[in-house]
């Protein structure tokens, strides 16, 4: 089997190349992390495995890949970028890193829940251009943070906002149980909370 690295940046392109072992399919690997998706197809050829790190790979330029069988998804939010489930009827699997980003993507959730509470941006606009403008913040210990979706992302979110002094309700499509918050209806969710942090897969429906 063959395998290409469609679109790796120099650090990753210098990590691959320090992790391939003997013995390891042969990787071709493309330093060109602005690389088109409509170019996939030339540029796998006849490659049945490609590495994505953050390229888009529409379902109907993939079955273009006539002998591509696997995907290795290298970011985060791999249904953003592609159809696991569409790619998966036609023969060509779908892999993700599983954890992957969940704790470095929960913490620029917080870290945008807090300056947006406390008005930092709006400061930082202010004392650049000049002006000391008094910002009233918000405190947000003892408030409620509201989870819709609870997959990784999310629990890191809840760990955190939990370790700070919030309450942490959320909804999710499937049943869940955890000690330490409670899964209510989505109605309530939206009503209850302060703060509302959004964890669902992007799709024409939600």
């Amino acid at each position: 089997m063959r395998a290409v690295f469609v679109d790796a940046n120099d650090a990753l392109a210098a990590v691959t190349e320090r992790l391939l072992r003997a013995g390891d399919p042969p990787v071709a690997i493309r330093r060109d992390p602005a690389v088109k998706p409509n170019e996939l197809p030339a540029v796998l050829g006849d490659a049945e495995i490609a590495i994505i790190d953050h390229t888009y790979l529409p379902t109907s330029l993939a079955v273009q890949c006539r002998d591509l069988k696997h995907v290795i998804f290298l970011g985060t939010g791999a249904w953003s970028y592609m159809s696991p489930e569409q790619l998966g009827e036609r023969g060509i699997a779908v892999h993700t890193i599983k954890g992957y980003g969940d704790t470095a993507v929960a913490e620029c959730a917080i870290a945008l829940m807090w300056a947006s509470a406390k008005g930092f941006a709006r400061m930082d606009r202010e004392m650049r251009a000049g002006h000391w403008v008094p910002v009233e913040g918000v405190q947000l210990t003892g408030k409620t943070i509201g989870l819709v979706g609870f997959g990784g992302v999310a629990a890191e979110v809840a760990r955190i906002a939990l370790g700070s002094g919030l309450k942490v309700i959320a909804w999710n499509r499937g049943p869940r149980v955890l000690s330490d918050m409670k899964f209510l209806p989505l109605e309530q969710v939206l009503a209850d909370s302060d703060v509302l942090s959004m964890h669902l897969l992007l799709t024409d429906e939600n």
